[in-house]
């Protein structure tokens, strides 16, 4: 017989329930997957996240760094603290012991011999839940040749992730004839953010970036770019998140390091640890000596 409701029950009446608020920015009014899902690529204690961003072959093919996932990149990635990536190379590559988050590599089309603004969706949203992807990734080109289209794309992908409860990141592309100013990624990102992405990547400008993030309603992930050096790169990751930035989505920075697994311990420390470029830089150099 199950226990009836009697007097003398504890009911602590003299404590109220408490109503959790959310962590991330903007995302208080999410449904409770969509949460668990950013939860598990934004780490709840400090706000933000390591991406490593390994889907550049979407594109551009094999790229340097990239050429052998099983031996370059399987090695590092336990270091993030998630993989963005395509479904191709999660499905043939990384093992389903992996247990970090997956975002999912949602557009594409035209590889770099065409007009790359010129993208549709090309994972169903049903394949990404199949995958167990925390996020879906979309390219929006602001200012590019198909900019309509690319935000179409994003607003499906919105609809259809809000509907499964998987998150959308909006990730702003940036042309050769675009100036990367404050002025611009203000523009990229507020779209993007206004037509319901729940997260956006977008570069780092030495100059406004605080600005970017500021007018940005929902949490800002800085894109690596491509390869400088690991001063630099600890610099930038570092100004970054001090500049209000929810973590980085680093790729050619770490995988074609002098050591990739030095760097991506060296930049998880200056993001999760706020460590300076500095020391950052000394314990990159004393892991890759010790290694």
């Amino acid at each position: 017989m199950p226990e009836v409701d009697k007097e003398g029950k504890d009911f602590s009446l003299e404590k109220q329930a408490e109503t959790e608020g959310f962590f991330l920015k903007g995302s208080n009014s999410l449904d409770w997957g969509m949460k668990n899902r950013l939860a598990r690529i934004f780490n709840p204690e400090t706000g933000r996240t390591v991406m490593l961003a390994i889907d550049h072959g979407y594109f551009q093919g094999p790229t340097k760094g990239l050429e052998r996932i099983d031996l370059n990149i399987l090695p590092i990635a336990p270091y993030a603290d998630t993989l963005m990536l395509t479904r191709g190379i999660l499905r043939s590559v990384v093992p389903p012991s992996y247990n970090r988050a997956i975002v999912l590599r949602a557009s594409g089309g035209p590889s770099v011999l065409k007009e790359l603004s010129n993208e549709q969706i090309a994972v169903d949203i049903e394949d990404a839940l199949r995958l167990n992807a925390a996020a879906v990734a979309v390219q929006v080109f602001i200012g590019g040749e198909y900019e309509t289209q690319s935000v179409h794309n994003m607003t499906r992908l919105v609809d259809t992730g809000t509907r499964y409860g998987i998150p959308v990141l909006a990730v702003t592309a940036v042309g050769t004839e675009m100036k990367r100013s404050a002025r611009y990624f203000r523009l990229a990102c507020r779209i993007c953010a206004e037509l319901g992405a729940h997260y956006v990547k977008t570069y780092y400008i030495p100059k406004g970036f605080e600005s970017v993030t500021a007018s940005c309603p929902v949490p800002i992930v800085m894109a690596g770019g491509k390869k400088i050096p690991e001063p630099d790169a600890l610099t930038m990751a570092y100004n970054a998140v001090q500049e209000g930035a929810a973590g980085v989505d680093m790729g050619r920075n770490i995988f074609q390091a002098d050591s990739p697994a030095a760097m991506i311990q060296a930049v998880s420390a200056a993001v999760h640890k706020n460590l300076p470029p500095q020391q950052a830089h000394e314990m990159y150099l004393d892991l890759k000596n010790q290694k």
